[in-house]
């Protein structure tokens, strides 16, 4: 990448109410929920990317700039609201679950046994990412990645069709920013589920290469389809 994603301020306003609409792609049909998250029902599956808990903590461990600490508890609720919601088998992260893999071990208690009971319930997988490349001291199983029914789950996206997350995608609509996801036609990159990430415009020519020509799904308390040109 050229740029990161994850010093851009997040301007994105809050999700009051959940919406989702269907999303097809590689012959597979999902649920796009403007909480971030998409749902498989053929699998009973929810996928998640870069939730970034610990984010905060991280940061100012290592000198930065004081992020709000509600940051997690934000997270952690729409978290809980989508699972209520959808009701899934199985939960698959798609990577940066966490801000880096001391920020793991760092939550407060409370949020840190809510994700262990979360992935506890569930057949969870824990795709590593670029922050968190060791495997998490919770319940489920730690993957580089996943190969399942004609495509690949990721961190980072690479030889299609597969889904995947890392660049916390944003597009702007009548000067606001709002996350959002990018179809392409081998590509599906899901928005940063976690509060306070920040993010790459779907205009960036590291997501054009990807996803243009295709659609952004722009996530609001509607859930809003934008052209992505080449």
């Amino acid at each position: 990448m050229t740029s990161d994603p994850h010093t851009r301020a997040d301007t994105s306003e809050p999700v009051h109410k959940l919406a989702c609409t269907p999303l097809r792609f590689a012959g597979a049909q999902f649920q796009l929920y403007n909480t971030g998250a998409l749902y498989w029902p053929a699998q009973g599956t929810l996928i998640v990317s870069d939730m970034h808990f610990g984010k905060a903590e991280r940061i100012a461990r290592r000198g930065g700039p004081l992020l709000p600490p509600f940051g997690d508890l934000d997270t952690l609720a729409r978290l809980d609201a989508t699972l209520f919601v959808t009701r899934p088998d199985r939960v698959i992260s798609l990577g940066d679950a966490f801000d880096d893999d001391a920020a793991g071990h760092a939550l407060p208690a409370a949020i840190r046994n809510r994700l262990h009971a979360i992935a506890d319930a569930t057949d969870w997988i824990w795709i590593t990412g670029n922050h968190d490349p060791g495997a998490p001291d919770l319940p489920g199983r730690s993957l580089p990645q996943l190969h399942e029914s004609g495509f690949t789950f990721r961190h980072i996206a690479e030889q299609g069709p597969d889904i995947s997350g890392h660049y916390h995608p944003k597009v702007a609509l009548a000067g606001r920013t709002l996350r959002a996801a990018l179809l392409g036609r081998d590509h599906l990159i899901l928005p940063a589920f976690g509060s306070y990430t920040g993010g790459l415009p779907s205009t960036h020519p590291a997501l054009k290469t990807l996803t243009a020509p295709g659609v952004a799904y722009a996530l609001g308390p509607k859930i809003l389809r934008v052209p992505l040109r080449t």
